[in-house]
């Protein structure tokens, strides 16, 4: 499919704002200025943009511990997600929900989740009221590779596919379930295989490849909104940071080879060439998008910072619907 220019700047910009976000917060927690786990999604651009740039504010989606990024690709203001990662109550959460457990309504987020494939069976419900409901819109649950491997990921898939749910199961397969290699926790190498079980189609995509990824949601999402039921599409991909902030643990289970030939294959320089061999964006021009992101970025730190804390009688609010 040939994509037009508004479409390749729109994906393009929500790949810069996820880096840009990303890369800062990446350095507030190295400095100590954001306390708990912080799970970058730098990396993984192409996957979130080229599937966001689909959705509207009522489609759902849920997401993982690497969340984030997703909130950011769907229309996520910088300073309410800085501001909840400092814990401040101008946040998305009002402070409560920190880094793993952001969400939105307004935004179609159901939340991401620290609890590994707890995704799943909540985007089964997003969708089964979608189809009650009859409109046209989609519920796409984003997973990793660890995640397909969990009970709550094959009875989503099950019941999806049973009542041809208006469903897409993204598998970001970054190759790690934390700091396990995949050949170390699965004997497949196609986590995509999985979907012939529950009679849905299963496609292998290039997450490092914004138009790739595009294309095969367009397809997906266009079988779930026709009522022909759920698709799996897994998107190769890896992350350039380590599981939890940018150096993790200390812990050795890659190669800096490893890593450096993933770099060579960064989803934005990939973009951006393609968007410069096009003539919709010269070299000039992409800095100067950077530039203005940054900007952005670094507006919506100002405002988390001096943003209030929550006040402690407030504690209990907002626990239950």
């Amino acid at each position: 499919m040939e994509l037009n220019n508004e479409v390749l700047l729109d994906i393009h910009r929500r790949m810069v704002r996820i880096r840009t976000f990303e890369t800062e917060a990446g350095k507030l927690a190295e400095a100590g200025k954001i306390p708990g786990a912080l799970h970058l999604y730098v990396g993984q651009e192409a996957v979130a943009s080229g599937i966001m740039a689909h959705l509207s504010n009522e489609d759902w989606i849920t997401s993982t511990h690497r969340g984030h990024g997703h909130l950011i690709a769907k229309g996520g203001e910088f300073g309410r997600m800085f501001a909840e990662l400092f814990g401040r109550a101008t946040g998305y959460c009002k402070g409560k929900g920190g880094s793993m457990h952001i969400s939105n309504m307004d935004l179609g987020m159901l939340g991401a989740n620290g609890i590994v494939g707890a995704g799943p069976p909540i985007a089964v419900g997003a969708a089964f009221s979608i189809k009650y409901r009859k409109t046209k819109n989609v519920a796409v649950t984003f997973f990793g590779d660890g995640a397909s491997n969990e009970g709550s990921f094959h009875e989503a898939a099950n019941m999806a596919a049973l009542y041809k749910l208006p469903l897409l199961f993204v598998c970001e397969n970054n190759g790690y379930g934390e700091y396990t290699a995949q050949a170390n926790h699965q004997a497949i190498v196609d986590v995509a295989d999985r979907a012939a079980g529950y009679g849905m189609p299963g496609v292998v995509v290039d997450g490092m490849d914004a138009v790739a990824v595009y294309e095969a949601a367009d397809a997906a999402i266009a079988r779930a909104t026709a009522g022909d039921g759920p698709s799996l599409l897994e998107c190769k991909t890896y992350r350039f940071f380590d599981h939890v902030g940018v150096r993790g643990m200390g812990l050795t289970y890659r190669t800096d080879e490893e890593l450096a030939e993933w770099q060579k294959r960064d989803p934005i320089h990939i973009f951006e060439a393609r968007l410069a061999e096009l003539g919709v964006v010269s070299k000039e021009e992409a800095v100067k998008i950077h530039e203005d992101v940054l900007t952005e970025v670094q507006a919506g730190i100002e405002f988390a910072e001096s943003s209030p804390l929550p006040d402690p009688a407030t504690l209990l609010e907002d626990v239950y619907a």
